[in-house]
């Protein structure tokens, strides 16, 4: 039976992650993505580590630089390309391929069954997300296209190894080391190939605080809170979430208009998120449309 505390709780990460639109444009637009990028990871990861002392052992130390270049800084970095060449809406399209990837990464990874209600699920938020975002005659870069893709199989890919290796450290310890090793292995790209970091301003540090201490920490450990204890395949569309956020944000504090197509758009994704969550409710209540890979018999049943 599913929790619905831990599903609350993990869906306040991807609504805080909707208001990274208006903070970065608004507070921050005088930052590169990169600097961006690992001002965010980094900084949250350290503080973080302050709370957690403790170091990983062994194998861990390895899959943790997977898991932060997967989670942070491969996937920034692509969904920055694909924001940077693409129109918004389109960037955001492609980001939303995810819930549907990961049905099928958690099928080979960790031998979950593919519903066919799950994929239904996910395609009805893509189109959602299409109804929120995407303006007419928006233009289809390939490098921009492929950088969104890329982005949403990495976090996928992400999400699904977060599920596989269960952390032995605390959740804390976890997500400290992620954000740490991913602001890590951003910081090189930042120095050697963006321009000089800017003198901060006070709202640029406004808007790295809110990024870094509730968009990176808080939300991430909300996040792999409910991956440790959810399927991928329920925590991957809260994601569509984040957008509907953004939009709701924009018409609250910016007074950006709000059309009929948009508010439908956002009704899509509501429906496509609780149908994603009917779909692992209590396990299948017919045969599934697909088995996976065995599962790993290490891994026990899902909590």
């Amino acid at each position: 039976m599913m929790n619905v505390k831990d599903l609350g709780l993990t869906a306040l990460a991807p609504l805080i992650w909707g208001s990274s639109y208006i903070v970065t444009t608004e507070l921050l637009a005088e930052l590169t993505p990169m600097w961006l990028a690992a001002l965010r990871a980094l900084p949250a990861g350290v503080l973080l580590l302050v709370f957690a002392r403790h170091l990983p052992k062994g194998i861990w130390w390895a899959k943790i630089a997977i898991l932060g270049a997967l989670n942070f800084s491969i996937f920034w970095s692509l969904m920055f390309v694909a924001a940077y060449r693409l129109p918004g809406g389109v960037a955001a399209i492609m980001g939303a391929v995810q819930p549907l990837l990961v049905v099928f990464m958690a099928a080979a990874v960790l031998g979950s069954a593919i519903r066919a209600i799950s994929v239904v699920a996910a395609l009805f938020g893509l189109v959602g997300v299409a109804l929120l975002i995407l303006s007419p005659g928006a233009g289809f870069d390939p490098i921009g296209v492929i950088a969104g893709i890329g982005g949403a199989i990495s976090m996928g890919l992400g999400s699904v190894l977060t599920k596989k290796w269960q952390p032995p450290e605390s959740l804390l310890t976890f997500t400290a080391w992620q954000l740490t090793a991913g602001g890590l292995l951003l910081l090189p790209f930042a120095v050697f190939f963006e321009p000089a970091l800017p003198v901060l301003t006070a709202q640029n540090w406004l808007g790295l605080i809110w990024l870094g201490l509730i968009g990176a920490a808080l939300t991430y450990v909300l996040w792999f809170r409910g991956l440790t204890r959810l399927e991928p395949a329920l925590v991957a569309p809260l994601g569509f979430l984040s957008p509907l956020a953004a939009i709701v944000l924009g018409w609250a504090i910016l007074g950006e208009a709000l059309s009929a197509i948009q508010i439908i758009g956002g009704g899509v994704v509501l429906g496509s998120v609780l149908l994603a969550q009917v779909a692992g409710k209590g396990g299948p209540a017919r045969p599934p449309l697909f088995r996976g890979f065995a599962p790993d018999p290490k891994l026990g049943s899902p909590r």
